[in-house]
C-alpha cells in the first residue's frame, strides 16, 4: 500500500514539475486560457467623456444626402464627396425620382447619382440579360449620370439566383460610363460566402470604389444592440481591406441609432385574446363607436436605445484609421451629431 502511494505521489509531482516548468516558458499561467486569435486581437480605442478627442484624418470623406433635404449641407464641412440619394426603379422597370444636380451646386467636391432598388421581385424583372427592360434602364441610368460625377448602384435584395445576372449588369455599366466613377455599395461581410450575390472578389473589377455599409449589425427585428459595435466593425473591416483593398474600399459609418421596445401593441386579436386582454389588463369600460366596441388599457413598455455621439463615432473612426483605411463614408447628413464635424479632417 505504502508502495503504491509512493508511485501516486511521485506521477504526481512530475506532473506538477511539467505544469510549471510549462508556465514558466510561457512566462503567463493566464496564457493557457488565450486562443490565438485574443492573442493577435489589437485593443480598441475607447475614448473617455473627459478625453480630448483626436481628429481624424482620411483621405476621401463621403456622405449621402437624401433629395428635399438637401439643407443638411453646410458650406466647409470636411466632405469629398456626396451620394445624392436617390433615384429609384418603378414597377415597370423605369428609372425615376432623378434628383437633380443643380440643387448641390453650392458644394465643390464630386457628386453621385445614387440608384436603388428594394425590391426581389423588381430587382430579378430589370437583371434578366436581353430583356428590354434592362437594356432601357441601363441607357437611362448613363444618360441621368450625365451632370453627375459618378453613378453609384444599391440594389440590396438581388435574388440568389441572380448572382451572373447581376454581376453582367455592373459590367455593361462600367463599360457604358466612360470616365465616369462608378461605385456600388454592399452589405458588410466579416468572411468569404457561398454563392454570395455580393461576392466582393467578384464584383471588384467592375467598380471603381465600393462602399461597405458597415451598419445594420442590429435592425429593426433583431434583439437590441448597436447598429455598429466596435469589435464587429473592426472584423468587417479586416475582411474588407483584404478582399477589395485599401485603393477601393469606402468604410461605411453610421449617424444613426436605434430603439427596441420590449412588447407591441399593434396586432390583430381574435376573440379569445381580446377577452383575455379585457380580464388581465383589469378593463372595467367598454364603449361603442357606431355599434362597435371599443375600450382602451395602459401597459408599461420597456424601450432599449442604441446611438452614435462623438466619442463613438471618434473610436470608430480612430479604428478604421489605425487599420489603414483610406476613405470613410457616413449614412445620412442630417443625423449627425455637428459636432462630430470637429473630430473629423480631409487630408489635402
Amino acid at each position: 500500500m505504502k508502495h503504491f502511494i509512493f508511485k501516486s505521489c511521485f506521477r504526481t509531482g512530475i506532473v506538477v514539475l511539467l505544469l510549471l516548468s510549462f508556465i514558466n516558458c510561457s512566462g503567463d499561467p493566464k496564457r493557457l486560457q488565450k486562443t490565438g486569435e485574443e492573442e493577435k486581437e489589437t485593443p480598441i480605442f475607447i475614448p473617455q467623456l473627459s478625453d480630448e478627442l483626436p481628429v481624424s484624418s482620411f483621405g476621401e470623406i463621403w456622405v449621402y444626402v437624401v433629395a428635399g433635404n438637401e439643407s443638411a449641407y453646410k458650406r466647409g464641412l470636411p466632405i469629398s464627396d456626396i451620394g445624392y440619394f436617390g433615384a429609384e426603379i418603378d414597377s415597370y422597370g423605369s428609372l425615376t425620382d432623378v434628383p437633380r444636380r443643380q440643387n448641390l451646386s453650392s458644394f465643390p467636391g464630386r457628386v453621385h447619382l445614387v440608384v436603388c432598388c428594394n425590391s426581389r421581385s423588381l430587382s430579378h424583372f430589370v437583371l434578366i440579360p436581353g430583356s428590354r427592360e434592362r437594356r432601357v434602364l441601363i441607357a437611362d441610368l448613363i444618360q441621368a449620370t450625365g451632370n453627375y460625377d459618378g453613378l453609384q448602384i444599391d440594389f440590396e435584395l438581388v435574388p440568389a439566383r441572380d448572382g451572373e445576372a447581376f454581376h453582367s449588369f455592373l459590367r455593361e455599366l462600367r463599360a457604358g460610363l466612360g470616365n465616369k466613377l462608378f461605385t456600388i455599395a454592399l452589405p458588410a461581410r466579416t468572411r468569404k460566402l457561398n454563392s454570395d450575390v455580393y461576392d466582393y472578389d467578384a464584383i471588384k473589377p467592375h467598380v471603381d470604389k465600393i462602399l461597405v455599409m458597415a451598419y445594420d449589425e442590429h435592425w429593426s427585428g433583431s434583439s437590441p444592440g448597436s447598429v455598429a459595435s466596435l469589435q464587429w466593425c473592426r472584423r468587417v473591416a479586416e475582411y474588407s481591406l483584404a478582399a477589395i483593398g485599401r485603393e477601393k474600399l469606402i468604410m461605411g459609418l453610421p449617424f444613426y441609432g436605434r430603439s427596441w421596445g420590449n412588447q407591441s401593441t399593434s396586432r390583430a386579436l381574435i376573440h379569445s385574446t381580446t377577452e383575455r386582454i379585457i380580464n388581465e389588463m383589469g378593463v372595467s369600460e367598454i364603449r361603442r363607436e357606431n355599434g362597435i366596441p371599443t375600450f382602451d388599457y395602459d401597459i408599461t413598455v420597456s424601450v432599449k436605445v442604441y446611438f452614435e455621439d462623438e466619442y463613438s463615432q471618434s473610436a470608430r473612426m480612430e479604428m478604421y484609421r489605425s487599420m489603414n483605411v483610406a476613405a470613410i463614408g457616413f449614412w445620412r447628413l442630417g443625423y449627425e451629431k455637428p459636432i462630430v464635424w470637429n473630430i473629423i479632417r480631409l487630408e489635402p
